[in-house]
């Protein structure tokens, strides 16, 4: 392997490994400020809505001539509107989406439990185990509903940043001892 083509290569796993750093640093950050880190999420999501809404609109405008007119600025109308209400309403928006991530927990870990009883498959101590957990999370979360909205978000996407994260890292630390192990055994031919 050509030494520019292996730093180039090493670099780039290198730099794989400091955005999941990064990303490490935000989910502690985000677990620690649970709270703002739910807000922040909310007011993320509004304003994607919204410029998503006068994206699609735009491209609806666009292409008007076509039979998904219509249908293109409904959506789009949608999207702006429920952008608005996010952006307006954290704290409301929070509120349902923490209960509607409760009753997927909990329709879940329902339909594990019962799928697992019913099939009886390999893993069914490893599905009844995730039941179960399903079950108690969206029990736990539903139990203290709404002030559970005030951190559920924020603790969710935190805990996503920071394993995505040590993925990085990981897949980055993986990536350049690779490459310095085919090096050293390309040099050594």
């Amino acid at each position: 392997m050509p030494k520019g083509r292996s730093a180039r290569l090493s670099r780039g796993f290198g730099v794989l490994a400091l955005l999941g750093g990064i990303l490490v640093l935000a989910g502690v950050v985000g677990l620690a400020y649970a709270g703002f880190a739910t807000l922040t999420t909310m007011l993320l999501f509004g304003w994607l809505l919204l410029i998503g809404g006068f994206v699609g609109l735009l491209h609806a405008v666009q292409s008007r001539a076509s039979n998904y007119f219509w249908l293109g600025v409904v959506v789009a109308a949608l999207n702006i509107a429920a952008g608005v209400v996010v952006i307006k309403m954290p704290v409301g928006a929070a509120e349902a989406l923490t209960m509607f991530a409760a009753l997927l927990f909990l329709t879940g870990g329902l339909f594990r439990l019962v799928g697992s009883l019913v099939v009886r498959g390999p893993q069914m101590a490893w599905t009844l185990l995730q039941g179960a957990f399903d079950l108690l999370l969206g029990i736990l979360v539903l139990g203290n509903w709404p002030h559970s909205s005030l951190y559920v978000i924020g603790t969710f996407i935190s805990l996503a940043l920071l394993f995505d994260g040590l993925g990085l890292i990981a897949l980055g630390v993986g990536g350049r001892r690779a490459v310095r192990s085919v090096k050293s055994e390309l040099d050594g031919q």
